[in-house]
C-alpha cells in the first residue's frame, strides 16, 4: 500500500478487461498496448474469455508472454467473488474461485511480484452488522491463503453492497489488520452516492493497493455508469488528490455492465475512448506515468 506521506508520486494507467468479456487475450493485451496503457487488469470471472478453470499450464504462460512482448504490466486480477454468500455449497465454490485466483496471481507473476486480487464482498448495506463477522472470517481466511503466496488482496467497496462507505472499509480492513490486505478503491461507488472527492480519497488512497475509475451520472440509485468523457467525473482533480495523498499506483479504468448492455457496444472503442479521456487528464494534471 503506498506511503501516505509521499508528496510527489507516478502513477500508471491501465484498462480492466472487465469490460471485454468476449475479447481474446491476444487482441486484449495487443490492443491496449497499440492504444499506450501501461497496464491491463485481468477478468477471470465465470463467462470472460479469459476465465480461471479454463487456464491449463500452458494457457497461463502464454498470457506471460504475451505481455512481456507487449511490454504490459499487470498490477491486478479481477476475481470478484462473494464472501457473505449464506448457501454452504455457492459459498465454497467462491473461495475455491478466489483462492484458485491467488494461484493463477502466483503464477503470472513478474520480477518477483504477483498482481493483486480485485473481489467485492457481495450482500447488501443491511447486512453488515448481522454478516460481519462472516464476512471478517471469509476475508481473513482468503488473507491467510494469500500471504502466505506472497499476494495481496484487494477488497472493492461497492454500492448497494455490504461495503459500500469509506468508514466500513476502513473498520474492515483494520479488524483484519494483516498487511495483505488493502482496497481496489472505485471512487466511483462513492461519487454516486454524494461522497466528494477529496473525503473519499484522503480515506482510501493510503489503504489502496489498485483501482478502477469509470464516469457517471446522477446520484445512486438512479445513477448511470458511464465511459470515460460522457459523464460528470472530474479526473484531473481525483488524480491530482490521489498525488497529493500518496498513491503511487496503477490508475485502472473499468467499463461498467451496464455500458456493456447498450446494443453495438464496442469493447475496443470504448478502451480507446477511455485511453484518450485519461491521458489527457494525467497531461493536465501534470503527472508523470512513472
Amino acid at each position: 500500500m503506498p506511503d501516505s506521506k509521499t508528496e510527489t508520486a507516478d502513477m500508471k494507467l491501465g484498462f480492466s478487461s472487465w469490460g471485454m468479456p468476449n475479447v481474446p487475450v491476444d487482441h486484449i493485451i495487443a490492443s491496449l498496448a497499440e492504444m499506450g496503457y501501461d497496464g491491463v487488469e485481468l477478468t477471470v470471472k465465470s463467462g470472460y474469455s479469459i476465465e480461471l478453470d479454463t487456464l491449463d499450464e500452458a494457457y497461463r504462460k502464454y498470457v506471460v508472454r504475451l505481455l512481456d512482448m507487449h511490454n504490459l504490466e499487470l498490477p491486478a486480477l479481477a476475481g470478484h467473488e462473494s464472501l457473505v454468500e449464506q448457501d454452504p455449497d455457492r459459498a465454497a465454490e467462491c473461495m475455491r474461485r478466489l483462492k484458485g485466483t491467488v494461484d493463477l496471481a502466483v503464477d503470472w507473476a513478474r520480477g518477483g511480484t504477483p498482481p493483486c486480487l480485485d473481489t467485492t464482498a457481495g450482500g447488501s448495506p443491511d447486512d453488515w452488522e448481522p454478516l460481519r463477522p462472516l464476512l471478517e472470517d471469509r476475508l481473513g481466511d482468503l488473507c491467510g491463503y494469500a500471504a502466505e503466496r506472497g499476494v495481496v488482496i484487494a477488497i472493492e467497496p461497492h454500492v448497494g453492497t455490504i461495503l459500500d462507505t469509506p468508514p466500513r472499509v476502513v473498520e474492515l480492513v483494520d479488524s483484519i489488520g494483516l498487511d495483505n490486505l488493502g482496497v481496489n478503491f472505485d471512487i466511483s461507488h462513492f461519487n454516486v452516492v454524494g461522497i466528494d472527492i477529496e473525503t473519499s480519497v484522503s480515506t482510501l488512497a493510503p489503504l489502496s493497493a489498485h483501482t478502477h475509475v469509470k464516469d457517471e451520472r446522477g446520484m445512486a440509485p438512479d445513477h448511470e455508469f458511464l465511459i470515460p468523457g460522457e459523464g460528470e467525473f472530474d479526473y484531473v482533480t481525483y488524480l491530482k488528490a490521489m498525488r497529493r495523498h500518496g498513491y503511487t499506483g496503477f490508475i485502472s479504468a473499468e467499463i461498467s455492465v451496464m455500458v456493456q448492455r447498450r446494443e453495438g457496444y464496442d469493447a475496443i472503442a470504448a478502451a480507446q475512448q477511455t485511453y484518450d479521456v485519461l491521458d489527457a487528464a494525467f497531461k493536465e494534471a501534470g503527472i508523470d506515468r512513472g
